[in-house]
């Protein structure tokens, strides 16, 4: 220890230069987080933990549920299908990263090397910026779909997607790897954070803001396009109700991650004894950001029909091949959901649904015959 109290610069560098985790411990133990946690021996995985797993796991398979019900069961291929497909590729990132935030932590996290805690950490930061940047992508969609109606071939615009698509997890990726390409404080205490004991403050910082502009930006563009739906009565109740669906994500979004912001810039400004005292419930803000991945699918199943029916056909598929229900059971079910008057689709009219008992016929080599006929919302 120096004169500050900090550890020696010699050591310390030592340490990182042979990517020792002690290193790590070091870090924790100056920032002040041993003083309020269980001792590093304590590995055990305890029923909050095991809470934690669970909610993690639950929001890992609500995604992959809905991405292969989305990627098999939806013959659309409009904007809107890659927008789905996007937000649900975030979300089942973010419950992957958490999922192995939580194995790792407690004891485990002295145990690892510098550059696994920093892969462990970034993990999250860069699916909290992959659900950022796919809200923007889909803001952006909108705002082209429905403010600037230019004429444009299926090829560009199919290439503006996927580019928009690609773009969206190269930042986002490079946002999560900055620390590990060097932007930390490994050895400069003064600059470290007390939430992320390895993080410079200035980063941590840096990606509150990103985020901020980016939720300005998307606030902006869907005032352009509310401005824009209230003065044109040509796409009245379709266009409000998926403007509708998109708000909604984007409320959830602010609800779930909005604790996290502010802890984050709490922990920027604010002191180490600040810190210690209030740092006790991180693990709950940081479900309670996860757990918004875990909303998003069930707002596409309350809001969208066509989604809704995309789920029940595959499991509807799959419990045919277990033999576990009759094909007419099962489609009928799927054709009954109810879809509640405030979120039906006025262009999808009776007609263009399961029309009898001859709809809902089902043949082994193309189940979903009935669902294809359905639009997109």
């Amino acid at each position: 220890m120096n004169a500050t109290g900090s550890p020696a610069p010699d050591s310390c560098q030592r340490l990182a230069a042979e990517g020792h985790s002690r290193l790590i411990l070091l870090h924790y133990n100056h920032t002040g987080r041993l003083a309020w946690r269980r001792a590093p021996e304590d590995g055990s995985l305890g029923p909050l933990l095991g809470l934690f797993v669970a909610v993690s796991c639950l929001v890992v398979l609500e995604n992959l549920l809905v991405l292969a019900a989305i990627t098999t069961h939806m013959r659309s291929r409009r904007w809107v299908f890659y927008c789905l497909v996007n937000i649900a590729l975030s979300d089942l990132l973010t419950g992957v990263a958490y999922l192995a935030n939580v194995l790792l932590s407690g004891a485990r996290t002295f145990h690892l090397a510098p550059a696994a805690w920093f892969a462990r950490e970034g993990l999250l930061f860069t699916a909290l910026a992959a659900s950022t940047f796919s809200l923007l992508f889909t803001a952006v969609e909108r705002f082209a779909t429905m403010v600037h109606l230019v004429a444009e071939s299926r090829a560009t615009k199919t290439v503006r997607v996927y580019g928009l698509m690609g773009l969206c997890w190269l930042l986002a990726a490079l946002l999560g790897l900055l620390p590990l390409l060097g932007w930390n404080c490994v050895c400069r205490f003064p600059r470290c954070s007390s939430l992320l004991p390895l993080y410079a403050k200035e980063y941590i910082l840096f990606c509150v803001l990103v985020f901020a502009a980016i939720l300005a930006t998307i606030l902006v563009l869907y005032g352009a396009i509310l401005r824009v739906v209230r003065l044109s009565g040509r796409r009245g109740p379709r266009a409000r109700r998926l403007l509708c669906t998109v708000l909604l994500i984007l409320a959830a979004f602010l609800v779930c991650w909005g604790p996290l912001f502010g802890l984050l810039l709490a922990d920027v400004f604010g002191s180490a004894v600040w810190a210690q005292e209030y740092l006790r419930g991180m693990d709950w803000i940081l479900t309670l950001a996860v757990l918004n991945s875990a909303a998003n699918p069930l707002i596409y199943a309350l809001r969208s029909r066509e989604v809704r029916r995309a789920v029940l056909a595959f499991l509807c598929g799959g419990c045919l091949r277990l033999g576990l229900r009759g094909p007419g059971d099962c489609l009928a079910r799927a054709a009954e959901a109810p879809s509640g008057a405030s979120t039906t689709d006025s262009s999808l009219r009776p007609r263009d649904s399961f029309r009898g008992s001859r709809s809902l016929s089902f043949r082994m080599r193309e189940p979903l015959s009935s669902v294809s006929s359905v639009r997109s919302i």
